[in-house]
């Protein structure tokens, strides 16, 4: 065999880990504490090592436990070797614990909602550092492609945690000049302008639409588009009007770059929630951005620092 080429463990790990507590402890019965099993667990796991290697590795004498010869041979190298698991898993968690947060999130809501709150964002205090990337896709948290991502839904997703940061509602907005106009007038000119829809708010726009005090408007075009931060890009140049999350869109809004055009808006049955998986509940860096992201949201841009 080629000695780069690694040998393949074919005993289950588990029983060895048992061996390896119960030759520490003497004793089975705090290997199990220790393993948060029953002590019939670890006596099962003995005996089929024992059954795998054909010796035995431990013996009762009186109320204590022995190792053989067998076992003291082996017992200290499955301590190296745990340890060793033990020390790299640790460094490797501790790495992550004091590292900058890694937070996914839709670019839509990066460019609209998050990047224009980042100016009161306390990056300059511990445990408040952040990687941010973005994706149209949802990141597997459990597997550590991200340590927390903001999603869009209903706050349901298995094995996580989910922390509402706002409900959403949608809207339409277009270019200022439009919002000066009486209502009659932004439908005429509504007639002769594009639409521009997100691929993902089909339903969003016939509910707004279908409830639309006066009656629906009705767009020369609809043109779909892969996200609402492109219709709103498109709004923002004058291309068109574009429907959007009105809590996404109100920073644009308040700033002059869009206006809502009409008084009226319709719930998508959704909201915006900060997503991490329950077993990093405890982090202090989650708790942090949690914390200044649901403030945040709370207040309008203009607001004081959270």
């Amino acid at each position: 065999m080629d000695k780069k080429t690694p040998y393949r463990l074919t005993i289950p790990l588990n029983a060895l880990r048992a061996f390896e507590a119960a030759a520490r402890h003497r004793s089975i019965k705090e290997a199990a504490l220790e393993l948060g099993v029953t002590p019939s667990a670890v006596s099962h796991q003995l005996r089929g090592l024992e059954d795998s290697l054909s010796l035995t590795l431990m013996r009762r004498v009186g109320p204590a436990l022995e190792l053989t010869e067998a076992g003291a041979r082996l017992a200290p190298a499955l301590t190296a070797g745990f340890t060793q698991i033990i020390e790299a898993v640790g460094d490797l968690k501790h790495d992550r614990g004091s590292g900058p947060l890694r937070l996914s999130m839709l670019p839509t809501f990066a460019a609209h909602w998050l990047s224009p709150r980042l100016t009161r964002y306390p990056f300059e205090r511990a445990g408040f550092d952040l990687l941010i990337s973005t994706t149209q896709e949802a990141v597997d948290l459990s597997a550590g492609v991200a340590d927390v991502a903001v999603r869009h839904g209903t706050g349901c997703w298995d094995g996580m945690r989910a922390d509402l940061l706002f409900q959403e509602t949608v809207g339409l907005f277009g270019m200022p000049v439009l919002a000066g106009l009486c209502a009659d007038d932004v439908r005429a000119r509504i007639a002769g302008m594009t639409l521009f829809l997100s691929q993902y708010r089909k339903e969003n726009f016939a509910r707004w639409n279908a409830t639309l005090p006066g009656g629906p408007i009705r767009p020369a075009a609809v043109m779909r588009v892969d996200s609402s931060g492109l219709a709103l890009r498109a709004a923002m140049d004058g291309a068109g009007v574009a429907l959007a999350g009105a809590e996404i869109a109100a920073f644009d809004a308040e700033t002059g770059r869009l206006a809502e055009l009409f008084a009226h808006r319709a719930p998508t049955g959704g909201g915006y929630y900060l997503v991490y998986p329950e077993a990093s509940a405890r982090d202090r860096r989650i708790r942090n951005l949690s914390r200044w992201m649901t403030e945040a949201a709370g207040q309008r841009h203009g607001g004081a620092s959270p």
